[in-house]
């Protein structure tokens, strides 16, 4: 399959647009508009976004994944990366870091095949979408062999202490995997402090707590209530962990 992830948003043509051309080019392969909504311009955000939620794909899946303010940029470079088996095209500018960083296999490409039409601005429609669906056809990529060391962003945190994702019901996802946290941990955050707590249900409505989410991340919520309100919180706001 092919996973969409992209900050183009849920309006708009972008993602359209780049779904016919995967459809034309790679027909027969599912589709998953994974996030059309990641933090936009902002690939360090999204990066430990990608990677707490990769894992719920099967092998050779290929991720599109588009967060690219360097658009059009020849200092950033267009890849391809393979990381445990899966498959991830994209910028060149630490995307895909975290997945790179904490997989036990990877293998590294810079694109350097270039289609008829390119615009200085649509990389994603132009090019990361031709050669995301080669992959999926079970092409070989389009491009030359990078050291991985070459690529790392190495003073990026192994966690990010920082909001990097606030959902439709106002959970504020973090950088941080909660396996990294003691359970006794008190957050600290815009001015809130905030216990864990396991369930939505085991604290009162309108109480802030913080829980292990789905996919293994720090997530603060607010039971029946949205905590990116209610706790002033945006992406890139600030987490501290107090002693247990």
């Amino acid at each position: 399959m092919i996973v969409l992830f992209t900050d183009f948003g849920p309006a708009g043509p972008y993602v359209g647009q780049m779904e016919a051309v995967l459809l034309q080019s790679a027909p027969g392969v599912p589709l998953v508009n994974l996030f059309a909504d990641a933090p936009r311009c902002n690939p360090r955000a999204a990066a430990y976004l990608l990677a707490a939620y990769a894992g719920d794909f099967p092998l050779d899946a290929v991720f599109l994944a588009v967060v690219d303010p360097g658009v059009g940029d020849e200092q950033r470079r267009p890849c391809v990366v393979r990381a445990d088996g899966r498959w991830y095209v994209g910028p060149d500018n630490g995307l895909f870091e975290m997945v790179t960083r904490r997989a036990r296999s990877v293998h590294w490409w810079e694109i350097t095949w270039r289609p008829a039409r390119l615009s200085n601005s649509f990389h994603g429609r132009d090019l990361f979408a031709p050669v995301a669906a080669r992959i999926a056809r079970g092409e070989e990529p389009p491009g030359t062999s990078m050291p991985v060391a070459e690529r790392l962003q190495v003073a990026w945190p192994d966690d990010l202490a920082e909001v990097i994702y606030i959902d439709h019901f106002g959970n504020a996802m973090t950088g941080l995997r909660a396996s990294s946290l003691s359970p006794r941990s008190r957050l600290e955050l815009a001015g809130h402090s905030v216990d864990r707590a396991r369930t939505f249900a085991a604290v009162p409505p309108g109480t802030p707590f913080w829980y292990e989410n789905a996919n293994g991340l720090v997530e603060i919520a607010v039971n029946q209530g949205h905590a990116g309100e209610a706790l002033g919180l945006a992406i890139g706001t600030p987490v501290e962990i107090a002693s247990p």
